[in-house]
């Protein structure tokens, strides 16, 4: 495509993951000529979409899930799937529109849209739907289903940016790769276009329609620290490296306004030595370095405290919050602290290559890891341990195993950490994405400060804002990037009628 000026298109869709495809998907399905920028080479498509494993979705009973389910080809390995998927069908209930909008009210301190939740929210089986039936399909998470995350995406992240990929060249949308956009073209209030760089060329591409979906500001340094705080700037990402802010930034001096929290993120417990950042590619996912066991750990900080209720709750309702508690400890590191109990219940098995430290007493691992107070430390263990409710160990269930009379309060799977060898993984901060973006109507359109709607100009995915604040449940971005990106999508096709 050298020519790329002579390309004519009622959507133009910046960006190139989930909700981008969701967005193009939905307009060229509508009638809609359509083309997609990406900055990055086509091998680094999808952005932090490529990195995911799930969506979070509503579903009533087993019957849902069991359509998007791609069973074994092969006859030996069907006959063992199919066990499976019926032990599992036996476990699983539902997890209905309640429970979702309930589950995004709690983490967010009930600071979420209204209005935009429960768009996500009843619309996500439709969408999911939607998406099995243009070919996307899963696979049953058996090792630990936990009510939100029963399937995962066939091939991970990975796999489903392929496959939108794949959907939507089939049906005609053009894709650019390695053309980063510089600006939008504004004319009376209205977006019109877009201004590329293209082969070290600025060119203008006009249209109907734009939907940004071009992500964050994670990746920038400068505006992690100026709207995160200083001691965010240097943090290693849980993501690609692409999500610079140039869209929001765009966006903002083309009159759209900055919505909700801009001053937290999403941000998980990491592996030490982890890379700075992700990048795609088959069989990767952003949870290689992560160190996801702390709600069955016991977690503290340099100086030997505890300083979260590991097991508040499930893991994919508190993990985002987390990595901001550790960055703010000491030396903004922690440990994550097991012993051969836990090495027995299973809870480390997806740790890969992870760094830890091990000893067969807590005072040798205590200088180790290098604790600033190694008698505190164990006097706070001892009464950790000496604490713990009697209820039974369950590390598939919220088992109410805690302890109450200590601060802060242990909810969930608490055991005593007294039989070893000992074990410390050292974790840090790992950020995936900013919880602020723009306001928009409920269809991705842009809104102005006055409230109104700036003409042919949408905003999805990572870039809408409102959904999410201080917390985030886990899937529950990719799912509003696919709500809102197959909304925006079909908005445009309505709003191109009317021109």
């Amino acid at each position: 495509m050298n020519n790329i000026e002579t390309i004519n298109s009622d959507v133009i869709i910046v960006g190139a993951g989930n909700a981008a495809f969701s967005a193009a998907v939905a307009a060229r399905e509508s009638g809609l000529s359509v083309l997609m920028l990406e900055k990055t080479p086509e091998k680094f498509m999808g952005g932090n979409s490529a990195l995911t494993i799930h969506m979070r979705f509503v579903y009533h009973s087993f019957d849902d899930l069991l359509p998007l389910i791609k069973f074994p080809d092969k006859d030996q390995d069907l006959d063992t799937f199919k066990i499976k998927i019926n032990e599992l069908k036996n476990i699983v209930s539902s997890y209905t529109e309640s429970n979702y909008l309930n589950d995004i009210n709690k983490v967010t301190e009930n600071r979420s849209d209204k209005v935009l939740s429960q768009e996500l929210v009843y619309n996500s089986l439709s969408t999911i739907r939607w998406m099995n039936k243009l070919g996307h399909f899963w696979k049953p998470t058996f090792e630990n289903p936990t009510s939100a995350n029963v399937v995962s995406f066939d091939g991970k992240g990975y796999g489903l940016i392929n496959r939108w990929k794949n959907i939507a060249i089939q049906k005609g949308v053009k894709i650019i790769y390695e053309c980063p956009v510089m600006d939008l073209i504004n004319k009376n209030n209205q977006i019109s276009g877009v201004v590329v760089n293209y082969k070290s060329q600025n060119i203008k591409l006009f249209s109907k329609n734009v939907i940004m979906a071009c992500g964050s500001f994670e990746s920038n340094s400068d505006m992690r620290a100026k709207y995160l705080g200083e001691n965010w700037r240097n943090i290693k990402l849980r993501g690609v490296p692409h999500n610079t802010g140039e869209g929001l930034e765009m966006a903002i001096n083309n009159g759209a306004i900055p919505y909700d929290d801009w001053s937290t993120c999403h941000a998980s417990p990491q592996d030490y030595n982890r890379p700075d950042f992700d990048l795609p590619g088959e069989n990767k996912s952003g949870d290689y370095w992560s160190r996801y066991a702390y709600p069955f750990s016991v977690l503290i900080n340099q100086k030997g405290d505890r300083f979260i209720d590991e097991g508040e709750t499930w893991r994919g309702l508190t993990y985002a919050k987390t990595g901001k508690a550790i960055l703010e400890q000491k030396n903004q590191i922690a440990y994550q602290l097991f012993d051969s109990k836990h090495r027995k219940a299973g809870v480390l098995e997806n740790y890969k290559n992870p760094t830890f430290y091990t000893a067969n007493s807590l005072n040798d691992l205590a200088k180790e890891i290098k604790i600033m107070d190694i008698n505190k430390f164990l006097i706070n263990i001892e009464n950790f341990n000496q604490n713990i409710s009697s209820d039974k160990y369950n590390p598939s269930l919220l088992d109410g195993k805690s302890i109450s009379n200590i601060i802060p309060k242990r909810s969930n799977w608490a055991l005593p950490l007294d039989k070893g060898p000992f074990e410390a993984y050292p974790v840090i901060a790992g950020m995936t994405f900013c919880y602020g973006g723009l306001k928009t109507s409920i269809d991705g359109e842009v809104l102005d400060k006055n409230g109104d709607i700036i003409k042919g100009f949408f905003a999805v995915g990572e870039m809408l804002g409102g959904l999410w604040y201080k917390n985030y449940p886990s899937g529950g971005g990719m799912m509003a990037g696919a709500v809102f990106g197959k909304k925006a999508g079909e908005k445009a096709a309505i709003n191109s009628s009317k021109i």
